[in-house]
């Protein structure tokens, strides 16, 4: 664990070799934009009733020819060339995504051959909207090992491409984008990964689901005059259960390694509903210039909402290094997770 001075315990445990961290951060939006204005023309929906009740303004949604791998790529090039390394030097590709280009091969092998990553594996990690979440401890793990030192870790989505835009309750909702982080063995005197606290509650699966193209609902043409293969969605119970576990999650992350609200710098949320994150902040005691928010410019981009958000708050100087902060989502599943670290770069 982890005193609120940062002073590493984990040495004493063995629990690992070495400490990991964050040292790059790339994020891409395709150009489109789909503002609230354009989706009262298609729907019966308004400005005010999106922005009231999640806090949308707009988001980006990728052209029919782009793919989730292209979106990936691009974040993962910007990535790369930020640390600047070349692609042939990445290990470990890990793309968190439930809108795959395909169901195989994996999106992860579309992404190393289209980076020219020849030197790297990989694989697709599927959480929904705590992909990035998991996909980040996943690939610390492999650099706190000492297996590799150079992790690509990618959460990136179309959600579009999986939305039913005559469902107002679901469509207002996505956008697409992604957002990769290198992982690396911290330098000496760093910090970077400290803790982590994930859970998942299957008894939560068809509140937020997509029911058509699997091996329970294979694709037929029942499947699709059913529209099953798009997201479905039980509002209610996603926001209670999302404010409620989102809280806990990170009271219990937060106590367990002797850390104060006032410690942190930054609480970077998965950015689902406005209101879902100023819920969670006022329960945990969080004010306003902690939190980081950017929702109302790309939605809910699934995977690729904190790394777009970590962009967010670094391009405005509130994130810098040294910071302690705390990251934390709620998907599909239900999914749950949040990670504590210290920003590095």
């Amino acid at each position: 664990m982890f005193s609120a001075s940062g002073e590493s315990q984990l040495s004493q445990t063995g629990r690992v070799s070495r400490r990991a961290k964050i040292s790059a951060l790339g994020t891409y939006v395709p150009p489109k934009v789909l503002t609230n204005f354009d989706l009262e023309k298609i729907i019966d929906t308004s400005d005010q009733w999106i922005v009231d009740r999640v806090g949308i303004r707009e988001r980006h949604i990728a052209e029919k020819d782009v793919v989730t791998s292209d979106l990936a790529v691009e974040a993962a090039t910007r990535c790369l060339s930020s640390r600047g390394i070349a692609a042939s030097e990445v290990e470990l590709i890990i793309v968190a995504t439930v809108t795959p280009d395909m169901l195989f091969p994996a999106t992860a092998c579309l992404v190393q051959d289209k980076l020219g990553a020849h030197g790297a594996w990989g694989f697709d990690l599927s959480a929904a909207c705590s992909g990035f979440v998991y996909a980040l401890q996943v690939g610390a793990k492999f650099v706190e090992s000492g297996a590799h030192s150079k992790v690509l870790v990618i959460g990136a989505d179309k959600m579009s491409s999986i939305l039913d835009y005559s469902d107002r309750t679901t469509c207002i909702l996505f956008g697409d984008g992604a957002g990769a982080v290198l992982i690396e063995p911290a330098e000496e005197g760093e910090t970077g990964m400290i803790d982590y606290l994930h859970e998942i509650d299957g008894s939560g699966g068809h509140s937020l689901y997509m029911p058509g193209g699997g091996s329970l609902n294979p694709p037929s043409l029942e499947t699709i005059a059913q529209r099953m293969h798009y997201v479905h969605q039980d509002g209610q119970a996603v926001y209670k259960y999302a404010v409620r576990k989102m809280m806990e999650t990170c009271e219990s992350l937060l106590k367990r390694n002797n850390i104060q609200i006032s410690d942190l710098k930054r609480f970077i949320p998965h950015q689902a509903n406005k209101r879902i994150i100023q819920a969670c902040a006022e329960r945990l005691g969080l004010s306003d210039d902690q939190v980081v928010i950017n929702i109302d410019r790309y939605g809910n981009t699934t995977a690729a909402t904190i790394p777009l958000a970590m962009d967010t708050a670094r391009n405005s100087d509130r994130l810098n290094k040294g910071d302690l902060i705390l990251i934390a989502s709620v998907g599909a599943g239900f999914t749950v997770g949040a990670s504590l670290l210290r920003w590095e770069f």
